[in-house]
């Protein structure tokens, strides 16, 4: 589950009482006395609630907030990240989390580190999926974006039938992203940001294959961590909830 969601009403400034799967959830999030957590009630509104007590069938929240509105955004967007070295791709996952990603591909290119390679160093791709929870938890969003498999990017590309804009950043021949938004409007892109070097010519042609856009932000060259967070927000503010 990627919310606590309970089948009666809340009600601001009560206890409530979560058992079943509701309480599954919890434990899931890691949840404890203390612990801050968003519920969605039968009417299908948003809470803010502290666990107050907790046992192995049954937890108390008390409610001490409400949401006006969702905090998840219209617009569905899936990174598709190239590896990056260091703890970059923690941070990527972080932020583009709070951002309102939906889904994160990683994947091996030509210029990119593998994963075996990284994980030499230390084990920590197993931990993506717990960042990503932890960023939900302190964003208040209501889902969890599903963190896949790091793969080579040509198995990520392939059996592709989904509908939606597909979006390459290339810094060497890309088209103006706003223009390109523009003539696409849409509510599910897919975003792919290449690795520190970026991509080679022959993975730019495979992912125009599968109608992927070159596009660029500007003149200036970032970093694959600035690039992904700063696409991200681009779009939530050009077609989400940033506006």
């Amino acid at each position: 589950m990627d919310r606590i969601v309970v089948d009666r009403k809340v009600e601001l400034g009560k206890e409530v009482l979560v058992n079943g799967p509701p309480r599954e959830a919890l434990r899931f999030q890691g949840g404890r006395v203390g612990s801050l957590v968003t519920l969605t009630d039968g009417e299908g509104k948003d809470f803010r609630g502290r666990v107050l007590r907790l046992s192995e069938t049954e937890a108390s929240i008390l409610i001490f907030n409400s949401f006006p509105s969702s905090t998840e955004s219209p617009l569905e967007i899936v990174l598709l990240q190239g590896l990056p070295e260091k703890e970059r791709m923690e941070m990527i996952i972080q932020k583009t989390t709070e951002l309102g990603v939906s889904a994160i591909l990683p994947f091996e290119s030509e210029r990119s580190i593998s994963l075996r390679e990284r994980e030499g160093k230390q084990k920590k791709a197993h931990r993506w999926q717990f960042i990503a929870l932890k960023a939900v938890q302190q964003s208040r969003r209501a889902k969890v974006p599903y963190i896949g498999e790091c793969r080579p990017l040509r198995e990520v590309l392939e059996g592709w039938n989904d509908d939606g804009l597909r979006i390459l950043l290339w810094e060497k021949n890309g088209r103006h992203l706003q223009s390109v938004l523009r003539q696409h409007p849409t509510q599910k892109i897919y975003a792919m940001v290449g690795p520190e070097g970026g991509f080679t010519e022959g993975e730019v042609e495979l992912a125009r294959e599968k109608r992927f856009i070159p596009v660029k932000l500007g003149q200036r060259i970032l970093r694959t961590e600035t690039a992904a967070i700063t696409l991200i927000g681009i779009l939530q503010y050009e077609l989400g909830d940033l506006r």
